[in-house]
């Protein structure tokens, strides 16, 4: 199985994002090991503590949004960071299959990866991406991004109820 769940230990240290009196969940659908520790790291470093499923396939992360087999008990995410390369399905097809659905395409959808082409930004755009955003190489940058994903998707955003 491919996705998994992570759990933020809790501290007092730590910030939990609440999201409708509940820790946010985030589907972060990532096929680098590397950088699926990243993400962790950079959550931990943040301080911020939240539910983060993660999915390493493209036909996996829609399965899991679908409640298909095995994943028919799965929390719909409040939040999706996709990543573009993936194996088989790639983030294009895995984002316009998610927009083309009216009951998931109101989760906001933030491309994280490490492509810069303007080809792949005007397409995820087309695709009704809710953000862009290329990786950068340095741990500090990406930690502040993930702070800045955090602190404007889920204190300052209105995001729509389930």
């Amino acid at each position: 199985m491919t996705v998994k769940m992570s759990h933020r230990p809790g501290n007092s240290q730590k910030q939990s994002i609440m999201y409708q009196d509940r820790s946010a969940i985030i589907l972060l659908v990532e096929d680098n090991p590397g950088d699926i520790i990243l993400v962790e790291e950079a959550l931990d470093t943040a301080g911020i503590k939240c539910n983060l499923q993660v999915s390493t396939k493209g036909e996996d992360a829609l399965d899991y949004l679908f409640h298909k087999t095995p994943y028919e008990k799965a929390v719909r995410p409040d939040l999706i960071l996709l990543d573009l390369n993936l194996p088989g399905k790639n983030g294009f097809d895995v984002l316009k299959e998610l927009k083309e659905d009216d009951d998931l395409k109101t989760i906001p959808v933030i491309v994280l990866t490490t492509s810069t082409a303007d080809f792949d930004i005007k397409t995820c755009y087309k695709l009704h991406a809710n953000c862009y955003i290329s990786k950068p190489l340095d741990f500090n940058q990406f930690t502040e991004i993930v702070r800045i994903i955090e602190k404007f998707w889920f204190e300052v955003a209105t995001l729509p109820n389930k």
